[in-house]
């Protein structure tokens, strides 16, 4: 499932639970029974409300919270200045009866607000104090957002530019600009629009969970288009009235039509041109770069180079993570003293190795997913010191038969 976050309003912790749980209610219970397992000594709970602002009907997310003077559960909001250590956060978490994907997305995101509020003030994350965060309704929030990411299990989130908002903001710091400084450092490299609405349209909560479901290096990854159904949506209200704009956020839940799975990698194309070097010693370098890990391909094409000397163009195809130790090895293996490379983006189809033995050899035999098939292919290296035209033809046959014979899949030989 993927899952689109529109931001009419902004958007802020209870607004992001009241959106997700509009559209999938059933998973309310499990973010009270969630919030109540976290919440320590304090007598907090929580509900969804139905609501409408007289244009559009949703939901919203309230935290009650009891009175010390009245005894009475108001709903709290972003009210509250609690002086909350994020270790003691952590602590309370880490000992929490909650299942340990839902403990895992909240201390990454809790962690996420610790680095920022680290940054702003200059102090090491393990010493900062959450203030506003703190607040029982904050918590509250990060725990069911938390629960809610975990329970969809969504495999891509996406959302629409994030508005700024302007003005200033009462804290605990006393009165700050909008977007906080902390909301500043998490929105660093997320697209973003000023839409002339004042006021705080996304709090730190809000742009913490944005920023651990759709981080800015999610956005620039290649996505072709895809046909997908929606399958639900949902609409979450904030507690605020903003001047002639609705304040809630849109969900829209899709499913991706059934297609042919393929791998996306992100690639190096490395070139240079060879002139000077004997074309024995060259083939013996570029099979020692072809040895190297995440090297993919190497191949080499007659070129003309300056002056009119016959050339060598030699194209490398290696793993993004890998570019530094390929050129390393393009360096030692050949003459050349300068190359040229580009990342560009790659789509392969699924595919595995499988072992058989056939006449006492053990063969590799390459197998790849085609339109809902398999097909297979033997590892041309593991044939090559048998003689015998015939012999190896024979062998590689024999070879992807067997592997295909014992897979389940169905099968194009």
């Amino acid at each position: 499932m993927e899952i689109h976050l529109d931001l009419v309003g902004g958007l802020a912790g209870d607004m992001f639970i009241a959106a997700l749980l509009d559209a999938w209610p059933s998973h309310e219970a499990r973010v009270r029974d969630a919030v109540d397992a976290t919440r320590g000594p304090a007598a907090v709970s929580c509900a969804l409300v139905r609501h409408t602002d007289t244009v559009l009907r949703g939901s919203r997310f309230d935290v009650f919270a009891p009175s010390p003077v009245t005894g009475a559960s108001p709903a709290i909001h972003g009210s509250s200045h609690a002086h909350t250590p994020w270790t003691a956060i952590r602590a309370r978490l880490l000992a929490a009866p909650i299942t340990d994907g839902v403990r895992h997305h909240a201390l990454h995101i809790f962690q996420l607000l610790a680095d920022a509020e680290g940054r702003v003030h200059g102090v090491p994350a393990d010493a900062v104090e959450f203030h506003e965060v703190g607040g029982w309704d904050s918590v509250a929030d990060i725990i069911g957002a938390a629960t809610l990411i975990d329970a969809l299990g969504a495999t891509r989130w996406t959302h629409s530019a994030i508005p700024l908002g302007s003005g200033r903001v009462a804290t605990a710091h006393g009165i700050l600009p909008v977007p906080a400084p902390a909301t500043v450092e998490l929105l660093l490299g997320m697209p973003t629009l000023d839409d002339g609405v004042p006021g705080e349209r996304v709090t730190p909560t809000a742009a913490a969970i944005l920023r651990y479901v759709a981080p800015p290096s999610a956005g620039k990854r290649a996505h072709p288009p895809v046909a997908r159904t929606l399958i639900a949506s949902g609409t979450g209200f904030g507690s605020r009235t903003l001047p002639g704009l609705s304040n809630h956020v849109r969900v829209l839940c899709f499913e991706r039509e059934e297609r042919p799975r393929f791998e996306h990698r992100r690639l190096h194309v490395i070139e240079f041109d060879v002139d000077d070097q004997s074309g024995e010693d060259l083939a013996t370098g570029l099979d020692r770069i072809r040895a190297e890990p995440g090297v993919l391909d190497v191949t080499q094409t007659p070129a003309v180079g300056k002056k009119g000397r016959i050339s060598a163009l030699v194209r490398v195809l290696c793993r993004a993570d890998q570019l530094d130790a390929v050129v390393a090895a393009c360096f030692a293996e050949t003459t050349t003293i300068g190359l040229r490379y580009q990342t560009v983006e790659g789509i392969g189809l699924p595919r595995r190795m499988e072992s058989v033995t056939v006449d006492g050899h053990e063969l590799r035999v390459k197998i790849v997913e085609r339109a809902g098939k398999l097909t297979a292919k033997t590892d041309s290296d593991d044939v090559i010191g048998h003689a015998n035209h015939h012999r190896r033809a024979s062998l590689r046959r024999r070879a992807e038969a067997a592997v295909l014979s014992r897979l389940a899949d169905p099968i194009d030989v």
